[in-house]
């Protein structure tokens, strides 16, 4: 049973992963630019795309406490873990349906689509707790992301070949491609939250709550005053809410800042490709070394990485080195967020996991807020795109700091 809920879990990840491939981090940004936003400058569409990230990151700023507690209430964490998938599945499927310039709506369908990606991710973090002993925390939560970087990159893989050749799959054209695999993502994504709705069971008791909602708000008051007493947990979410901007700014903004430096959409989706099926196996390997070595030096470890990641795609000039960064991200990329979920987990009580997890999910997505916008705020100020990408630096450096001061009990 226990093992049947593990993989049951995990398989979520293998489902949702397909809209942080396919749509955020692959196609949308390149569809966007290219076709639904081609009357508008290069520049102008970054930051476009930088504003949708960041009004969607911003709505879940707002919102996370309160779908974290709401979770809590009378153990409801599968039911909006459930809730926030479908609306993210609905959002991507309806891509398929936009025109040529109606940029606006695609937009808007795609920030939808962010907040049910993300607010699926609350609850979905908070039920490690109910999978998982203790011992098995780093395993557990290294087996989700590496199962999301298999199965999105599954998925992926066929997406992008049915862009480069269209024909096989009786498509005219790599555009209708693309909007195809849209469609795609959101029946994967529906598929594949099925086992988390038959086979994942809630171990902790919370009493159901008649008056769910004023009983969150009241817990949200009492929580955000209560996490000033956690401070190993308060100090690693300040780091986690610095580092984790780069990560996401990465991981959201790398194809248009490889298409704005003049590098072909084909070679960035390819090295995006390669990234996922690296990521598989690194991630495993990156609980392991939380189990042995400890969460807090495997994610200091990854930062030390990504400094260098950023200095190097400031100077990057050939079409290689895009794929060599994009194996040296896949090697570090699920380890710094597996270990993230993991090692906090172990610096909160069990059974008020939804609460605090909507506080470690809000501030992460407060740091999608800033570095999305920072990349395209400076890339347009500027006129080069470069000086945004280097911008991320300050961000892998705080959080390393402040991360050396949080104290681990072992």
């Amino acid at each position: 049973m226990n093992r049947r809920s593990r993989m049951s879990w995990a398989l979520y990840d293998w489902g949702n992963s397909a809209f942080a491939t396919t749509v955020m981090a692959g196609f949308f940004p390149v569809f966007f630019k290219e076709y639904w936003a081609s009357g508008l400058s290069a520049t102008d569409s970054t930051f476009w795309l930088g504003v949708g990230n960041s009004a969607a990151s911003t709505l879940m700023v707002l919102f996370a406490p309160l779908i974290g507690a709401l979770a809590d209430q009378g153990n409801r964490k599968k039911h909006y873990l459930l809730l926030f998938a479908f609306l993210g599945a609905l959002m991507t499927s309806s891509l398929f349906m936009m025109a040529s310039g109606m940029w606006q709506i695609a937009l808007l369908f795609y920030a939808l689509g962010i907040i049910g990606f993300s607010g699926s991710i609350i609850p979905y973090d908070a039920l490690l707790v109910d999978v998982a002993e203790e011992e098995e925390l780093d395993k557990v939560s290294a087996l989700g992301y590496a199962m999301g970087y298999l199965g999105g990159g599954l998925l992926f893989a066929v997406n992008v070949f049915m862009v480069l050749k269209p024909g096989y799959f009786g498509l005219e054209n790599p555009g209708q491609a693309v909007r195809v695999s849209f469609l795609m993502v959101g029946i994967w994504w529906a598929l594949f939250s099925i086992p988390v709705m038959l086979f994942v069971h809630e171990r902790i008791p919370r009493p159901v709550n008649p008056h769910a909602l004023r009983g969150a708000l009241g817990e949200i008051r009492e929580n955000f005053r209560e996490v000033g007493r956690y401070r190993r947990a308060a100090l690693f979410l300040l780091a986690y809410w610095l580092y984790i901007d780069g990560v996401d700014t990465i991981v959201r903004m790398a194809v248009d800042y490889g298409l704005a430096i003049g590098f072909e959409s084909s070679d960035l989706l390819t090295a995006l490709l390669i990234t996922q099926f690296v990521g598989f196996p690194a991630a495993l390997a990156f609980g392991y070394v939380g189990e042995r070595y400890g969460p807090k030096k495997g994610i200091m470890i990854a930062l030390a990485v990504y400094i260098l990641i950023v200095f190097w795609a400031w100077r990057m000039q050939a079409a290689w080195e895009f794929y060599a960064l994009a194996v040296v991200i896949g090697l570090v990329q699920g380890g710094i967020q597996s270990l993230s979920r993991s090692l906090y987990a172990r610096l909160i009580p069990r059974d008020r996991a939804g609460m605090f997890y909507g506080v470690y999910n809000m501030l992460g997505k407060f740091a999608a807020v800033i570095g999305p916008l920072l990349v395209g705020v400076v890339a347009a100020a500027s006129g080069d795109s470069r000086l945004g990408i280097l911008a991320v630096l300050l961000l892998f450096v705080a959080g390393f700091v402040v991360l050396q001061r949080v104290t681990v009990k072992e």
